[in-house]
């Protein structure tokens, strides 16, 4: 069959490096790099070459199968990193770095604060009683509800879960309290973040993770159309037609691996289902910097870390994260390599190294009910839509999506018994 794929992301990458297996696959991408998210940029620093990412990071074999697999069999190296976490809040004056005694306690007042013990009381107890949520099928509350209800302090819910999982969705911790609870205690659990010992080593794709876009490239024979923006899809009786910057092409089927929003966008007659299960993700834009301003971690550099939440002093504007590469990617420079989220103002212009925008899914209870009607939007008109948005935002989630629409691609395939791929260009 003939494939179109929508999208460099993971989904799409999967997804064609799967198909090209099988059948003749043509690869779409807007920008002048395949990835999407996976974004690693080539600088010297300090008068040293160093590649340093500034989107998909970290994975661990256990919580990433899928990825993993792909990463041996392409035999991508990775190395251990740490995923050490600390917190600053203008507005209580509290930092602290969680993997230690002395991170966390870097501030010595903290010793004698009753609010300091009584966050990390919380803590535990949250460990304690929230996969309670996961028993039986109800949607359950927010966060913020969740959290209310059960009279966690603010020193916890502040200046630690929300700034905590702000870091991990890219988001606002506005956005952050209208999680359902369950939904975020679902991935805690799953990746053992319940627990304070136990849990998986992570690791991070050596020389940069585009390393293993390079290794997909270096093996496939998809037709690559870098810097061809998608206009429109069309579709016809027997197959879709995708008109973009290169003209109008047929194609007996499209995996659109691009974001929920733009694959709407992209159809040119969406139905009533697609436009309710697709309409009900929403994407939060996000500012990303790289740059080498220290005064975007924590004051006391015992409480550096890799993943730096800062709270700021007025509650209505949004936590932001300063993520360390250094420590990250084991970057041995003596110029920190960070990377910030919505913070752009407070960072000096001239150490300002590269200008980003990112979109990450909004997870509220109309997202976790869109993804629970993914079948009904598959294969639909010979259109198939990959995602990380089918999953919690991250890259297994992108690369299972990927998996489920391929299987189902090559079920088609085999009962219109289509030729292979090496039957049609041979």
């Amino acid at each position: 069959m003939r494939i179109a794929v929508i999208g460099s992301g993971i989904a799409g990458l999967a997804s064609a490096w799967w198909l090209d297996q099988q059948h003749e696959v043509t690869l779409f991408e807007a920008n002048d790099y395949l990835g999407g998210h996976t974004h690693t940029h080539a600088l010297q620093v300090d008068g040293r070459a160093v590649s340093v990412d500034t989107g998909f990071i970290v994975f661990n074999p256990q919580h990433y199968p899928l990825l993993s697999g792909l990463f041996d069999e392409l035999d991508v190296a990775s190395q251990p990193t740490t995923m050490s976490f600390s917190a600053h809040s203008e507005r209580s004056g509290v930092e602290y770095n969680a993997t230690s005694l002395n991170g966390l306690f870097c501030q010595r007042r903290n010793l004698l604060s009753p609010r300091f013990w009584g966050m990390l009381a919380d803590l535990r107890r949250f460990y304690r009683e929230a996969p309670l949520l996961l028993q039986g099928d109800e949607a359950g509350p927010t966060l913020g509800q969740y959290l209310h209800d059960h009279h966690y302090g603010e020193a916890f819910v502040e200046e630690h879960l929300l700034p905590m999982a702000s870091a991990l969705w890219s988001s606002p911790a506005t956005s952050v309290r209208d999680f359902p609870a369950r939904y975020l205690v679902q991935f805690m659990a799953n990746h053992q973040m319940l627990q304070l010992t136990g849990r998986p080593q992570w690791r991070v794709v050596q020389g940069g993770s585009a390393r293993y876009v390079d290794a997909l490239r270096q093996r496939w024979q998809v037709r690559e159309r870098l810097e061809c923006p998608v206009l429109a899809v069309e579709r016809l009786a027997d197959g879709v037609l995708v008109h973009s910057a290169a003209g109008a092409e047929g194609f007996d089927h499209v995996v659109m691996a691009c974001h929920s929003d733009q694959a709407l966008a992209l159809l040119q007659d969406p139905d009533v289902v697609e436009r309710s299960v697709l309409g009900a993700i929403r994407y939060q834009p996000n500012e990303v910097v790289l740059h080498t301003d220290a005064a975007l971690l924590p004051r006391n550099r015992a409480a550096w870390a890799a993943w730096n939440a800062h709270v700021p002093r007025d509650p209505a504007q949004a936590c932001t994260v300063t993520y360390c590469m250094n420590l990250l990617q084991g970057l041995d420079t003596p110029t920190p390599l960070l990377v910030t989220l919505n913070r752009s103002e407070a960072i000096d212009p001239a150490k300002v190294l590269r200008r980003l925008r990112y979109a990450h899914p909004v997870h509220d209870h109309a997202m976790v009910r869109a993804q629970r009607r993914w079948h009904e939007v598959q294969g639909r008109r010979h259109t198939w839509f990959a995602g990380a948005y089918w999953g919690w935002g991250f890259h297994e989630d992108g690369i299972r999506s990927a998996r489920r629409v391929v299987d189902a691609l090559h079920a088609v395939s085999a009962e219109t018994h289509w030729p292979r791929h090496e039957e049609t260009t041979a």
